[in-house]
């Protein structure tokens, strides 16, 4: 049995409450609350104008492929023929559409926890097996080269990372990438490398593609990307994987019986997301990371409760064991006497852990943050 998504069932509960005049603070769900971009907007309007509605390639059209394999060399060191990258409905797609097709039934993929919650659920509809590895909060949340080798099984075909990391806002740095690749190589195991949130970095860290680091490693990766996150553009369903040519044409496959293509219009947005004006990008970003100065300082004074600084993305794992609750009962009580929405961390893999999304609001970080302090204290 298939679990449902937790991030999206208490983000709509919360927006439910909020409905029936519930004063809430919705931490929920991972989506930013910027605008889509107006050139972006634009350029899906005028393809609707033009009549631009009708089935495209089940890989996505032309262009938007060539514009994407320009833009992983550009960024990531990365050389992708179009014929190598496919457009899917959203990053999630592409993600699924690679686990399809790298594994067979039986096959284990590690997945370093805490995990994005969907990764398990997955695997398990491919017919995989997951292999949890939980990563401790002094490496960062970070799986290491010996926690890797000490889960592989002769049955080991893929692992997932995920850098900048949902929900622990972890960085990979080049030297953890190419230390992990080397275990990688060694009983070629398959990569699947979710980089959604490269954009998203802050503390001069700088993002780094796994499948950059040598043609060996090139051959077993799927890098996966998407206009979601920087460019506020989540409801648009848009996101790609670049792999190795056999990769590419097993994905393109598994969409061209699935979805056919990813919507006709929606691709001239991503079109002009790439192709166009780029400070909108840092814009977001300068201000998610005055939004994470702002909520660790505040999260800094909380009682017994811990956390690791965020790095990357706009996640704060805050570690709420020592108040005695699990993270289910954390959160329920939290919505129940506070009206403000957390991710228990039994959804990523991590029970004694719940997930606040900083993509809100400064106001709202600041009145959510009185209120949990409120409820801490009264524990």
């Amino acid at each position: 049995m298939i679990t449902p998504s937790l991030t999206l069932s208490i983000d709509s509960k919360a927006k439910a409450m909020k409905a029936e005049g519930i004063d809430v603070i919705n931490f929920g769900a991972g989506e930013p609350d910027f605008d889509t971009p107006e050139h972006i907007k634009a350029a899906a309007m005028g393809s609707l104008d033009a009549g631009f509605t009708k089935y495209t390639p089940s890989s996505g059209i032309p262009e938007l492929r060539a514009a994407i394999s320009e833009k992983l060399k550009a960024d990531n060191n990365l050389d992708y023929k179009p014929s190598q990258i496919v457009v899917n409905c959203g990053a999630k797609h592409s993600c699924f559409n690679a686990i399809l097709a790298a594994i067979e039934p039986d096959d284990e993929v590690i997945i370093p926890a805490p995990y994005w919650l969907s990764y398990p659920e997955m695997v398990k509809i491919a017919g995989g097996v997951p292999v949890i590895v939980q990563t401790k909060p002094e490496n960062g949340y970070k799986i290491t080269p010996e926690e890797f080798e000490e889960a592989m099984s002769p049955k080991t075909r893929l692992i997932i990372i995920n850098s900048p990391g949902n929900p622990t806002g972890s960085v990979y740095s080049e030297e953890e990438l190419k230390a992990l690749s080397e275990v990688a190589l060694t009983e070629d195991i398959l990569i699947l490398s979710d980089e959604i949130y490269e954009k998203l970095i802050y503390d001069n860290q700088k993002h780094f593609s796994i499948a950059s680091i040598s043609k060996e490693v090139y051959d077993l990766t799927f890098t996966v990307n998407g206009f979601s996150k920087p460019y506020a553009m989540t409801g648009w369903r848009l996101g790609y994987v670049a792999a190795p040519e056999w990769a590419a044409k097993a994905v393109d496959s598994l969409q061209s019986q699935t979805t056919s293509n990813p919507t006709s219009f929606a691709q001239k947005g991503a079109l002009a997301a790439y192709k166009g004006p780029q400070e909108c990008v840092e814009q977001m970003r300068a201000e998610y990371d005055a939004r994470r100065e702002l909520i660790v300082g505040l999260a800094a004074k909380l009682k017994n409760v811990t956390f690791t600084r965020p790095q990357g993305a706009f996640y704060l794992l805050l570690n709420v064991s020592k108040t005695g609750l699990t993270s289910t009962q954390f959160a329920e009580r939290l919505l129940e006497k506070q009206n403000v929405a957390v991710v228990p961390g039994i959804a990523f893999g991590d029970d004694e852990t719940v997930r606040i999304s900083y993509a809100t609001s400064r106001e709202n970080i600041e009145k959510g943050l009185q209120r949990i302090t409120d409820f801490v204290n009264a524990l």
